[in-house]
């Protein structure tokens, strides 16, 4: 139709070539037209098909961000969960590690105790050592006087053999004193325990004097001899030690007094024995080494049985007294042996 409007016009004109140019530029028109037409349409067509790809796509895209929106938010409350927990961890890290502030603390106040307990432990080592050193001193001392107590043991075993002599002879002795005055009708008592034999001082001695009577020289002349003739026996000589003559007196008086009268009394008759012996013989020589005198004033005074009354002519007398040899180590030994 449209060409024939064309047609129509270029015959209305005139005709002609004119006519047949405008128809041939029309149709060129109506072609490059229909070309755009058909080019548009063909990009339209590309178009809409890209649209619909690139729709699809987005959709696609699309439905790709939600599925990572939706595990994004999903990691999201993860993570919030796990950021809770953390904060409870921390929480937890942070009583932990007070916890391990204080157990550091307690570790170092350990460390101090330990340091001081081992400060007083190396000082028990350092004082067990001394006490060890002072152990094996002592423990020497102790074998010496083991060694001391065995050698103790042995003497004591050797002068028990002693004691027994020394007794064995005592005994014998006192035994032959009183046979002897008993023979020689002397009235002189032996102790039976110690042989000692009391004189009276009344017949000795006037009263506070120290010169010995006629009476009393008599009575030594009878009593010296038989005396000394037992305790000079050659059989005793070894074992005798000292004849000892003691002077004592009442307590009337002063005691200074009655301790020189009784220490004159005692050398006076001392003497006297000695002088019955001519000077140089072998028993004087003897009696110089035997013979001892001593007052004792009034510090023995002798009483009336059951009384506390002195005897006064009991208490004034003059006593011979003889000890052996060791006697005083064999009385401190019978002491050992009691447990004394």
């Amino acid at each position: 139709m449209a060409r024939q409007r064309i047609h129509n016009s270029r015959a209305g004109h005139g005709g002609g070539n004119s006519g047949t140019s405008w128809i041939s530029y029309s149709d060129m028109m109506a072609a490059l037209l229909l070309v755009f037409v058909l080019i548009l349409s063909i990009s339209l067509h590309q178009y809409f098909t890209m649209l619909e790809t690139k729709t699809a796509e987005l959709d696609r895209q699309q439905q790709l961000l939600d599925e990572q929106t939706l595990q994004i938010a999903a990691q999201q409350v993860t993570m919030d969960n796990q950021n809770a927990q953390i904060i409870v961890i921390m929480g937890q890290l942070d009583e932990q590690q007070a916890e391990l502030d204080r157990a550091q603390a307690e570790l170092d106040q350990a460390y101090i105790i330990l340091g001081e307990q081992q400060a007083e432990l190396d000082q028990a080592k350092a004082d067990l050592a001394d006490r060890e050193k002072q152990l094996i001193l002592l423990q020497q001392e102790l074998d010496a006087k083991e060694a001391e107590l065995d050698a103790t043991i042995l003497m004591l075993g050797q002068q028990t053999a002693k004691i027994e002599d020394i007794v064995g002879v005592r005994t014998e002795i006192i035994s032959e004193l009183s046979i002897s005055l008993s023979r020689a009708h002397l009235s002189a008592a032996v102790d039976p325990n110690t042989g000692d034999i009391v004189l009276d001082s009344a017949v000795l001695f006037k009263t506070g004097s120290s010169d010995i009577t006629p009476e009393g020289k008599q009575l030594l002349n009878s009593f010296i001899p038989v005396y000394l003739e037992v305790l000079l026996r050659p059989e005793y000589a070894d074992y005798m030690g000292q004849i000892v003559i003691e002077g004592h007196t009442d307590d009337v008086g002063s005691w200074e007094s009655n301790m020189k009268l009784s220490q004159e009394r005692a050398y006076q008759v001392m003497m006297y024995v000695l002088n019955m012996y001519p000077e140089g013989s072998p028993e004087r020589e003897l009696l110089k080494r035997l013979l001892t005198a001593t007052g004792r004033s009034e510090t023995d005074l002798i009483y009336y049985p059951g009384t506390n009354i002195v005897d006064q002519d009991s208490s004034r007398r003059v006593e011979f007294k003889f000890s052996l040899k060791d006697a005083e180590m064999v009385e401190e030994m019978n002491k050992i042996l009691q447990g004394n």
